[in-house]
């Protein structure tokens, strides 16, 4: 049985600390702000992006990495003598999944690459329940296995603040745009197939945290709530507001609280909040 070890990006929000304990391999991506290049995670951080982005005079744009970057990562973890499982944000938002693919092709060892369908802590339930699968000597097709239950069984909602990004981003028309912000209406939304999905629309804070608390209410209904989450751009606020609507109409608390990577910040804007929790 060959060891595993288990690769992702940069959207998966979760510290260096994390990654060292579980041995998680990061490839990140790349932001381009007013002309200049940062590496995701790596020369600028989340806190730090956000102050650029209300400066730039344009939308910061995202880039996937190059199929060059997964290539050598392979490449050297197969020289170490692992086969790869490779774990990547959403291909419906991002085209991460396919340079990993393509690098994969090339590699000189046996490298699988999964479209986790998800961003942020919703990714990271997959690669933490596969690197941990991975320490413990579990083939590469048992974490498969254990990683598809957990991405049936995941959740991802998000709030934005602003319309904004969005539409710059092109995630939403013009049209819609305009309508929400005379109405002053906040968008929610989930990941539902990988892709940004609306369902609901609010026009206060509180209003958006019990619509959330509810939902995760029917979801884990005699369920085991496996982990919760909540990544946030300048968001706290709404989190304090979702903590504690969850509290109120469940009795869990034990809710993670992260501000979120710049590439997702760039699309979602400032105010944003990533809602997301598996259960089995």
């Amino acid at each position: 049985m060959g060891k595993v070890r288990v690769v992702t990006d940069s959207t998966v929000d979760l510290d260096d600390n994390v990654l060292a304990k579980y041995e998680i391999e990061v490839v990140p991506l790349s932001l381009h702000i007013d002309g200049k290049t940062y590496i995701d995670r790596v020369d600028i951080t989340a806190k730090e992006f956000m102050q650029k982005m209300k400066e730039a005079e344009e939308l910061p744009k995202s880039s996937q990495p190059p199929v060059g970057e997964f290539l050598q990562v392979y490449d050297r973890l197969h020289e170490e003598g692992y086969d790869v499982l490779s774990i990547h944000m959403t291909g419906g938002m991002s085209g991460t999944v396919q340079s990993a693919e393509s690098a994969a092709s090339m590699a000189k060892g046996n490298v699988k690459v999964v479209d986790s369908r998800y961003i942020s802590r919703a990714l990271s339930f997959q690669v933490i329940e596969a690197a941990t699968m991975a320490k413990a000597g579990k083939s590469v097709d048992e974490i498969l296995e254990a990683v598809a239950k957990i991405r049936d069984n995941t959740r991802l909602f998000v709030y934005v603040d602003t319309l904004e990004n969005l539409i710059k981003g092109g995630r939403i028309g013009k049209g819609k745009g305009i309508i929400g912000s005379l109405l002053n209406i906040k968008p929610i939304a989930s990941l539902e197939g990988g892709v940004y999905t609306p369902v609901t629309k609010v026009r206060s804070h509180s209003k958006a945290a019990k619509f959330l608390a509810e939902e995760f209410a029917k979801d884990v209904k005699g369920k085991t709530i496996k982990c919760v989450s909540i990544a946030h751009a300048e968001g706290l606020e709404l989190t304090q507001k979702i903590k504690k609507a969850i509290f109120e109409f469940t009795g869990y608390e034990q809710i993670d609280v992260v501000f979120t990577t710049p590439v997702i910040s760039t699309h979602t804007g400032p105010g944003a909040i990533g809602f997301m929790y598996y259960f089995e």
